[in-house]
């Protein structure tokens, strides 16, 4: 049973790794740990930091050291974090201690969103059906994004050898997914932001319109329906069945669904190219949520090219979950790892029972691992919950540096 925990460098940096093990495979009864080697800005409250209880990250960078030659002539580059200059590189401590520790190592990247490298690079981002930029994703469809992502995991698998490699947003990106002090004075509804989403770059409609599909129609459509989004006093759904239905809620527009369905196709390719181009010692999986088809991912198509999926439920019930992990397992088949991705925040989790139902609902389901989100921006005592939710689901026996409380 794979048990890991999301983490960022600097929590391991202030912690320490003798308490990281400690307190991962001790007292949260873990046997992994999923740093992130790539990520995007943000404002994180960290409850158990000696010194920075509030800490905001230096956006679209990474936390590993590239190789030089493997980047020479690339148009889109990672952009090393300077918390890897100035405190060194977690993820090969991490790797290195793995038999001290007894934690495996999963590299959680972050792909497509990416605003640093989307502002460097606007010609390379996501645009609507009027060509306005979405500067936080980098294009599936863009060659040059395609060639940033993959060559971005051949990178750490090949240098570092992660147990595991979790692929967020290797997708197109919902409009409402977060930026800096977003404003929406019309109070957007599911639908709405998802037409917003809805990419017809340069890059896209080339790739369309080689596939025969109707590009123009399709923005025709999408341009409408934002049009008139943009002109009702009060949000108004206009597709009732949305998103349940998938892309046939859009079934009776057929120029746009003609596109809806051959969205899936950069995406998928994509994830196939990441897969052949990764180190075979590392297991490749997506992260992503109940409707992963609004980013353009078919959850069936990619699992056929990578190696699983870890599906995020962060705010169901235990039924809700189960029914997810269930749907997830018959899309993906037997053979391939399925992960729950749950977070341990107030309110959503009062506490270890809830927890607990939850991953004993995915596990009855068919879940072969549960991720928790996030060793350091939850208080330590949170921890001892995560122990009692796993306690019996496979953990390491002998493996940590003992516990702490």
């Amino acid at each position: 049973m794979h048990l890991s925990m999301w983490s960022y460098p600097w929590d391991i940096q202030d912690q320490g790794l003798t308490t990281l093990a400690a307190e991962l495979a001790g007292r949260a009864r873990l046997n992994t740990v999923s740093m992130a080697t790539v990520y995007h800005a943000g404002r994180f409250l960290q409850p158990r930091s000696p010194q920075e209880k509030i800490y905001f990250p230096e956006d679209g960078t990474a936390y590993f050291q590239p190789t030089e030659t493997l980047w020479r002539d690339k148009e889109i580059r990672p952009l090393v974090a300077q918390n890897l200059v100035e405190r060194g590189d977690m993820l090969e401590a991490l790797t290195k201690a793995r038999a001290k520790t007894g934690l495996k190592v999963s590299c959680w990247t972050v792909c497509l969103h990416n605003s640093r490298l989307g502002a460097l690079h606007p010609e390379h981002v996501t645009r609507n059906a009027f060509g306005n930029p979405s500067v936080f994703n980098l294009c599936p469809s863009s060659p040059a994004a395609r060639d940033y992502v993959v060559t971005l995991v051949r990178d750490i698998t090949t240098a570092y050898k992660p147990d595991m490699l979790e692929l967020e947003s290797p997708s197109f990106m919902g409009y409402a997914h977060g930026y800096h002090h977003e404003k929406d004075g019309i109070g957007l509804t599911a639908e709405d932001d998802f037409l917003l989403s809805l990419c017809f770059c340069e890059h896209c409609t080339a790739r369309a319109l080689k596939a025969g599909v109707p590009v123009d129609g399709a923005r025709r459509t999408a341009k409408r329906f934002i049009a008139e989004m943009c002109e009702r006093a009060v949000p108004e759904r206009q597709f009732p069945d949305f998103p349940s239905a998938g892309i046939d809620a859009f079934r009776d527009h057929a120029d746009l669904h003609a596109y809806l369905a051959w969205r899936i196709e950069p995406v998928t390719s994509l994830i196939g190219e990441i897969k052949a181009a990764a180190d075979p010692a590392t297991r490749i999986v997506l992260i992503d949520g109940p409707d992963a088809w609004l980013g353009g991912i078919d959850l069936a198509a990619a699992g056929r090219l990578c190696d699983g999926a870890i599906l995020c439920c962060y705010d169901m019930t235990p039924d809700a979950v189960g029914a997810v992990i269930r749907k997830g397992r018959a899309m993906l088949g037997p053979g391939k790892f399925l992960g729950l991705g749950l977070r341990v925040f107030y309110p959503e989790v009062d506490g270890p029972e809830i927890l607990k139902a939850r991953v004993k609902s995915a596990v009855d389901a068919g879940a072969d691992g549960v991720t928790f989100y996030n060793y350091g921006l939850i208080p330590a005592k949170r921890l001892d919950w995560v122990g009692a939710a796993v306690a019996g689901l496979g953990q390491p026996s002998s493996g940590g540096l003992g516990r702490t409380d």
